[in-house]
């Protein structure tokens, strides 16, 4: 699988089929997944520019998945969610939790394609646009920042040990003034 497939998962095979000819057919590359389990392993071995993810399978619903790849840092690439059976809430839900967008199925040709559209170019945002410790570099201001986001901490200049909180309430410590509690928070 490269990093600019669209990884269907849902565990209907006529859906799953479906899908992949007509996103096919639009020149996109396609990776299907019947479940959970699958999906998981497509997603470990690459981060695809975009998922189609069923709410409802048998092994794991979809909303469950989401939270997993959320909760452990996977959720770097647009996800919509798909369900011909879910509720606003879920929908709601599955939002909140990072879910790009939703729809219902069946799902309408044009609205498939301006939603992969959308949600592509979402993704391509944000990977342009986000920012790390690895892209700023190991400057001085970047090791002080870093440093005040641990829990527990030595001042940026004399190396006392300080906590988070003490660190950042005074400006690390009296000794580097000009580092102010509000570039800790």
């Amino acid at each position: 699988m490269r990093s600019s497939d669209i990884l269907i998962v849902d565990d209907e095979i006529g859906i799953r089929e479906l899908l992949s000819e007509i996103l096919q057919d639009e020149g996109y590359t396609v990776a299907l997944a019947e479940n959970a389990e699958v999906a998981r392993q497509l997603r470990n071995q690459t981060r695809p520019a975009l998922v189609l993810l069923d709410i409802w399978m048998p092994d794991c619903d979809g909303v469950t998945l989401l939270k997993e790849w959320a909760k452990s840092g996977l959720l770097n690439m647009p996800v919509v969610m798909m369900s011909g059976h879910a509720s606003i809430d879920t929908a709601v839900e599955a939002t909140r939790i990072g879910a790009f967008d939703f729809l219902e199925k069946p799902i309408a040709l044009q609205k498939l394609l301006t939603t992969v559209q959308r949600a592509l170019k979402y993704g391509d945002m944000q990977a342009n646009t986000s920012l790390n410790l690895d892209k700023l570099g190991r400057s001085e201001p970047t090791r002080r920042w870093s440093s005040c986001r641990r829990p527990t901490t030595a001042c940026c200049t004399c190396r006392k040990s300080a906590s988070t909180a003490a660190a950042c309430s005074r400006a690390c410590c009296s000794c580097c003034p000009s580092w102010t509690a509000s570039m800790c928070a």
